[in-house]
């Protein structure tokens, strides 16, 4: 399937795929979607942690990957673990402008680490950080109170309902420590109630720039 790398309106790449109608990050800013949804509504809840341990449902680009890192290095250790179905060729990682984007070309080659380590291996990518990429589909996913947080980044509701369902949410939840955060830049009424089947408390939140509400939430046991 063609998937062609386009410039969203922050200045930063991403992938879309023509035959779909889908990109990989939102058109209104991959970066700054990132950062909102995910570092702010998401890993900024976990500041006090020394350590945390962090899902990522649809690793793709490593965007998220790459943020968390640069938003922790020094501050905490992080355990991270990506699923990915359909992993991004190299060729298509080396068109992608995040480092320049965020100045920050000195973690060039940890960008490049996270993307050429082994699949299915804990790798250190730098001190205090391990990457597990899991190439798995995620109705595969087995998980039992392993994790503080999740970045549900898969591709959007209109094109796989399935992803987004209750029995989806459930592993979700089953998958997260107590107390444990899941954020998604979606906000469908269908998603909400799936959530809240599946057991989490659910509020919405305002959305990333072009976007007008996201979700997040929260296994309180």
């Amino acid at each position: 399937m063609k998937r062609e790398i386009i410039v969203t309106n922050d200045g930063s790449t991403t992938i879309r795929i023509p035959d779909w109608d889908e990109n990989y990050h939102s058109t209104h800013g991959a970066i700054q979607e990132a950062k909102h949804v995910f570092i702010k509504n998401g890993l900024d809840l976990f500041q006090n942690h020394k350590s945390i341990s962090i899902l990522e449902i649809g690793f793709g680009t490593g965007l998220n990957a790459f943020i968390t890192f640069l938003e922790t290095w020094n501050k905490k250790t992080v355990n991270y673990v990506g699923v990915e179905a359909y992993p991004v060729s190299i060729e298509e990682i080396e068109q992608l402008n995040y480092v320049s984007e965020l100045g920050v070309f000195e973690y060039q080659n940890i960008f490049g680490i996270m993307h050429s380590s082994e699949w299915e291996i804990e790798q250190n990518i730098a001190k205090d950080f391990t990457l597990t990429k899991r190439k798995q589909f995620f109705q595969d996913i087995g998980d039992k109170e392993k994790f503080d947080l999740i970045y549900f980044d898969a591709f959007g509701f209109q094109l796989q309902p399935e992803l987004w369902s209750e029995t989806i949410f459930k592993k979700m939840y089953k998958a997260l420590l107590p107390n444990g955060v899941l954020v998604t830049y979606a906000c469908r009424t269908p998603i909400k109630k799936a959530m809240l089947s599946a057991g989490f408390s659910v509020e919405k939140l305002p959305g990333a720039p072009g976007k007008r509400e996201m979700l997040r939430g929260t296994k309180s046991i």
